[in-house]
């Protein structure tokens, strides 16, 4: 709990993947790459409940290995253009028919494992400290906007952003920032009824470092994470 509330933290983990065949299953280090933010969710004291979302029985046994309970996830709700809102939304409303009363709500995406308990926990403080509905990890941007392209229906590059210079030195950048999925904190009955957006009402932000904001979509992911495993990041 946190200023006495109850808190709940639901891990999203289907069963496809299209870059990674059984991705959420593959390991990274020690454990498969599900298990890591059921860990990070069991490290964290504010936590009471953790419960993965899922369309896969192997993802369940993991899940269920690791301490976490499982709610079924329905397949119209497990496609590659499925939102995770909306499976978030289905889950709540499951714990909420069976009596869950926690009004605080911790999502941990199984593809930003290096997240770290504390990290959890800054969010969370963020959340009950303010008057954020929402709270979302952010990380400084892989590329800025700025310097980003787009090719015209001729095929010629031209700059993403109308009226940007791409050939600024990087110091006369305005700074920008990209989501991590490490961390998403927000007030259950905030939650939209409807749409994509995990940030809503007054959204806050907790800034995290790159390194531990690697996201896995890609095998480099996977090399890079374990790149910074052997380093020590996660220690």
């Amino acid at each position: 709990m946190i200023d006495n509330r109850r808190v709940v933290a639901v891990v999203p983990a289907r069963g496809g993947s299209t870059t990674v065949p059984n991705k959420n299953l593959r390991r990274l280090g020690d454990r498969p790459l599900v298990a890591w933010p059921i860990d990070a969710a069991e490290a964290t004291p504010e936590i009471d409940r953790t419960v993965v979302t899922t369309d896969d029985p192997s993802i369940a046994a993991v899940a269920r290995d690791h301490g976490a309970e499982v709610v079924e996830r329905p397949a119209d709700l497990a496609t590659d253009d499925a939102l995770v809102a909306d499976a978030l939304r289905h889950v709540l409303g499951e714990l909420r028919d069976e009596g869950e009363t926690a009004d605080v709500v911790v999502m941990l995406e199984p593809t930003c494992p290096l997240r770290t308990p504390g990290d959890v926990q800054q969010c969370l403080d963020r959340l009950v400290s303010s008057d954020c509905d929402s709270v979302a990890t952010f990380t400084e941007a892989g590329l800025n906007p700025h310097r980003a392209w787009r090719f015209d229906d001729d095929g010629d590059p031209t700059p993403f952003l109308t009226g940007a210079d791409p050939w600024q030195p990087r110091q006369s950048l305005p700074e920008s920032y990209e989501l991590t999925g490490a961390v998403y904190a927000f007030e259950r009955d905030a939650l939209p009824k409807a749409g994509s957006s995990l940030l809503f009402e007054r959204p806050g932000a907790v800034l995290l470092p790159r390194e531990r904001s690697v996201d896995l979509d890609t095998e480099l992911d996977f090399a890079v994470a374990e790149a910074l495993l052997a380093e020590g990041v996660h220690e």
